[in-house]
C-alpha cells in the first residue's frame, strides 16, 4: 500500500474526506439513513490523517485524533479517527448526536513524517517552516505531535513551536536545545466545514 504526498490531494479529495468523517460519526451515533459517501481511488491508498472537531461558531476544540503514519488506507483511517475524535478523545466527554448540529469538522491530510537531521539548535530551527510543517518530538518512550496549523493559530515562532512540541511529548520545553530529542516533520493540507454540515473549504496554513 503506497503513501500519497500532500501535493496529490485535490480540493475535491479534501471535501470528500470531510463528508466521510461526518457521515461516519453520525452513523456511529445512531442517526438514521446516513449515506457514507463513495470513496475515490486515492482513499484506498495509505495516508496519515487527523480529524478535528470544533464547536461552532466559537471554534473551541472538541476532539482531535489521528494517525501521523500511513498505516492503513485513507478511507479506513478517516472512519476510525473520526469516530475516535468524537467518542474517545480522553480530554473530552463523548459527543452526542444532537451536539453534532453545533460542531464543525476539519480533516488534515498528511505526508509521511521524515526525520530532521540537525547539527545544533540553529540548524534545527532553519529546517522548520511555520505554516508548512507539523512536528513530532520523540525521546525514549516519550512522543508528542503538533499539526501544521497549530503554530499558525497561536502565532508561535519556530522556537516556541519546538518548545510546545516537547511539552506535548511530556518533556520540558527547553529540551529541544540539548540535541538529544528526535524531531520529525511532515506537511499537510487542511479542509474544514464553514458551518456544521455546510460547505467545505481548504484552510490556509499561512
Amino acid at each position: 500500500m503506497g503513501a500519497r504526498g500532500e501535493k496529490m490531494f485535490t480540493r475535491s479529495d479534501g471535501e470528500l474526506a470531510v463528508r466521510i468523517a461526518r457521515a461516519q460519526i453520525e452513523k456511529k451515533l445512531g442517526k438514521k439513513d446516513v449515506i457514507i459517501p463513495r470513496e475515490t481511488e486515492i482513499f484506498l491508498e495509505g495516508s496519515g490523517v487527523f480529524v478535528t472537531l470544533n464547536t461552532y461558531p466559537d471554534r473551541e476544540l472538541r476532539g482531535c485524533i489521528g494517525y501521523p503514519e500511513p498505516i492503513m488506507a485513507l478511507g479506513k483511517a478517516i472512519a476510525d479517527v473520526a469516530v475516535s475524535a468524537a467518542l474517545r478523545d480522553p480530554r473530552f466527554p463523548a459527543v452526542g448526536l444532537r451536539e453534532m448540529e453545533s460542531i464543525v469538522i476539519d480533516v488534515t491530510l498528511l505526508t509521511p513524517p521524515e526525520k530532521i537531521r540537525y547539527r545544533d539548535e540553529e540548524d534545527l530551527i532553519r529546517q522548520i517552516r511555520i505554516g508548512r510543517d507539523g512536528l513530532i518530538a520523540k525521546r525514549s518512550f516519550f512522543s508528542g505531535l503538533l499539526l501544521p496549523q497549530v503554530p499558525v493559530e497561536y502565532k508561535w515562532t519556530v522556537e516556541e513551536f519546538l518548545s510546545h512540541t516537547c511539552l506535548k511529548a511530556g518533556l520540558r520545553p527547553e529540551e529541544w536545545r540539548r540535541g538529544d530529542v528526535e524531531f520529525q516533520k511532515f506537511q499537510g493540507k487542511v479542509y474544514g466545514e464553514e458551518s456544521p454540515g455546510g460547505p467545505v473549504r481548504e484552510i490556509p496554513l499561512s
